[in-house]
């Protein structure tokens, strides 16, 4: 997953500044399903993942901090999708509530 440049990129497996982990084995099939439902639409994972996180009622503001310009241009892309019942549901079913990140 992403650049191995860093020392924390190599790591393995990810882990976060207390040790816990920052990708668990569930996540995999999210990450999966988001990167079928992407190359099916011909567009980059972040558009998809922002595309869900924009339509969650649970979800006030979307804050986004692109560091690149294509990251800018991926957010803005993701207000034209509109996720299907069944993407949705592709996306949603693996999920595995856990312990926030950074929490314990």
């Amino acid at each position: 997953m992403g650049d191995q440049s860093t020392e924390r990129a190599k790591q393995s497996p990810k882990v976060d500044m207390f040790n816990s982990p920052l990708y668990l084995d569930s996540d995999k099939a999210i990450i999966d399903a988001t990167e079928k439902i992407a190359a099916d639409r011909d567009v980059p994972m972040a558009q998809i993942a922002l595309a869900w996180v924009l339509r969650n009622p649970v979800v006030d503001s979307v804050l986004a901090g692109p560091t690149k310009p294509h990251h800018l241009a991926d957010a803005a892309a993701a207000l034209e999708i509109t996720l299907t019942d069944d993407e949705l549901r592709a996306l949603e079913e693996p999920y595995v509530p856990r312990t926030p990140t950074y929490f314990q």
